[in-house]
């Protein structure tokens, strides 16, 4: 084939594998030095393969909700050893397509030849204008990591995604927990009370966007795991309000409850 070929067939690869949620495929082909600039933060872009890899799974789980990850157009111009590409895709959910049908994510890739391959060097993900879209992804992604920072037992990581003026309303007394310096000592003690595991996710999220403001509901689901290898599931209804500042999406309030087995009779 020729390289023009070559790419259109790398790129192509590349973007059935994303949709597949594939890992091995969606890196073959990335130098190791790769340099990615995302929709979502860091602005200084992802540098270096392993830090690549580590933005995908959110991506997957999203994708496997239902969401279509499809390039509309693709251009290619090579040279020998140095090419780059430019494409168009559908990415989104039924529901968000079908909100806004023109929404197209921006795709720019930089190659560049090496011990006879091409791969690729650079890549930037972009949408037109990230605030004038309904896309719910980067709220999704907040709650992906909040899943991830739960399996990992990272405190920080939980709370990168909190305000500083947060007000939480949690199972436990007090009545709320204001600022994130509350909030994260409550989540300290959660993952202290689970020292053996625990995981969290929301299978049926909703998400609601509105400007510079988001609110999501959904049943979490927590994977508690025990000293003898069982695992103890239970279920917590969660609710949370989001505002975005200088790009990033940050919890700036929380209500957390279970139901009450019985409710007081009536007077």
């Amino acid at each position: 084939m020729s390289n023009d070929e070559q790419i259109r067939e790398l790129v192509r690869r590349w973007a059935e594998a994303v949709h597949a949620g594939d890992m091995d495929t969606v890196l073959a082909d990335h130098a190791d030095d790769i340099v990615m600039f995302d929709v979502p933060p860091p602005y200084d872009g992802v540098r270096g393969i392993e830090a690549y890899r580590a933005t995908w799974p959110g991506f997957f789980q999203w994708q496997a909700s239902g969401a279509r990850f499809e390039i509309v157009e693709l251009d290619v111009t090579a040279g020998e050893d140095v090419a780059f590409a430019h494409a168009l895709l559908l990415c989104g959910t039924p529901e968000q397509l079908t909100d806004t049908p023109e929404v197209r994510l921006r795709l720019t890739l930089g190659l560049r030849r090496e011990d006879g391959r091409w791969v690729v060097a650079h890549e930037h993900h972009s949408f037109a204008d990230p605030t004038s879209t309904n896309s719910d992804q980067d709220v999704r992604l907040v709650h992906d990591a909040f899943g991830e920072g739960t399996r990992a037992a990272d405190l920080d990581a939980l709370m990168a995604h909190i305000a500083e003026e947060v007000v939480s309303y949690e199972q436990v007394p007090p009545m709320e927990y204001v600022g994130v310096d509350a909030v994260r000592a409550v989540c300290a003690t959660g993952l202290e009370a689970a020292p053996h595991g625990v995981d969290l996710d929301t299978p049926d999220l909703t998400v609601r966007m509105g400007g510079d403001l988001a609110v999501s509901w959904g049943i979490d689901r927590v994977r508690i795991s025990q000293e003898d290898g069982s695992v103890k599931e239970v279920y917590n209804r969660g609710t949370r309000v989001f505002a975005r500042r200088d790009g990033r999406w940050l919890v700036v309030h929380q209500h957390l409850s279970l139901p009450l087995e019985s409710l007081p009779p009536e007077d």
